[in-house]
């Protein structure tokens, strides 16, 4: 069955260390640093759909050389935090999947937490 992209990326996972890896190093050239997008993506994505996923959404209505590629996708299940529900019984909030993805050299997102 063929999932549509935009169910497999829920949405972009962003916090100041997620934006110091989309930035790159510092030390290297913008054309030598190799940039890592952190997401929040469906619990049931396998890394090679994410990958298609992610060049899919990021390269529609692009020339063929002209889009991105995706080098590695590394992903980690979250578990939910415990929280408080009414006046004394725990609950959880729902355990939840990030996917971190690092791209070419030289290649960025251009509307990445926009």
């Amino acid at each position: 069955m063929i999932k549509d992209p935009h169910s497999i990326i829920v949405r972009p996972h962003i916090t100041e260390k997620t934006m110091g890896l989309a930035s790159g190093d510092p030390r290297l050239d913008l054309e030598e640093a190799a940039r890592s997008y952190t997401f929040v993506v469906s619990m049931d994505s396998n890394k090679l759909e994410i990958a298609k996923a992610i060049e899919s959404i990021y390269n529609a209505g692009k020339k063929p050389g002209d889009g991105i590629t995706v080098e590695k996708v590394r992903t980690i299940k979250m578990h939910g935090k415990s929280r408080r529900v009414g006046q004394r019984k725990p609950g959880y909030r729902p355990d939840w999947k990030k996917a971190v993805v690092t791209l070419a050299k030289g290649q960025m997102l251009e509307d990445y937490g926009v």
